[in-house]
């Protein structure tokens, strides 16, 4: 007797309109049932400074097999001219976003889903202006080591750190003198090996 071929993991995208997202979504849609979820975009709301939009959305999601954010902002500025408030959108946004992020996801993912966050270049070669930015992802590859040795269930959580993308160098080309930028699809491949894979407490480092 024929059996029914399995449905395609679902994904929850965060960030999928962004540089970077566009770039992952094209990755995984040809193989997942991908959704898409953002502050101002995508199928579902889902603010990254806001638990009760990250659950909500979760919940609207229905059962998941992995959750991929591409998103997350920090401030560049001068290390001695930056305010509270400038080191405080890294920290809110792109830091405790993703952490929060992950330990929602937890109750939502099936046994054996994943979770992968997005952290940058800076973390191992730092730049001017970028002080807030090196911080932020190193506490995240810091979080994904030590969360990967205590989630429940199966549930494998890693890290992928890019380059500056070739796509955005218009904007950051001032900040990243002397960088070898990587193009999005590239970037987006390491996304699949987190998704796809059996690692977990990994950092995938795209430069």
């Amino acid at each position: 007797m024929d059996t029914l071929p399995s449905p395609p993991p679902r994904v929850l995208l965060i960030g999928a309109e962004g540089t970077l997202g566009r770039a992952v979504a094209a990755e995984l849609a040809p193989r997942h049932d991908l959704l898409s979820a953002g502050r101002t975009s995508g199928e579902l709301r889902l603010d990254l400074t806001d638990g009760n939009s990250m659950r909500e959305a979760m919940a609207q999601a229905g059962p998941l097999d992995a959750v991929v954010c591409a998103a997350g902002n920090v401030h560049f500025g001068h290390l001695l001219q930056m305010s509270a408030d400038n080191w405080q959108l890294g920290l809110a946004d792109k830091l405790m976003g993703q952490v929060n992020l992950s330990l929602i996801a937890a109750e939502y993912l099936r046994d054996g889903g994943s979770i992968t966050l997005t952290g940058g270049i800076l973390s191992d070669h730092p730049i001017r202006q970028g002080a807030s930015a090196s911080l932020v992802n190193g506490a995240l590859e810091a979080f994904v080591r030590a969360a990967a040795i205590e989630l429940p269930r199966g549930i494998r959580i890693n890290l992928v750190s890019p380059s500056v993308l070739v796509e955005a160098m218009h904007a950051y080309a001032p900040y990243f003198r002397g960088f070898e930028p990587v193009p999005a699809a590239r970037a987006a491949l390491a996304y699949s090996r987190s998704v796809e894979g059996a690692e977990t407490g990994k950092i995938y480092r795209v430069f």
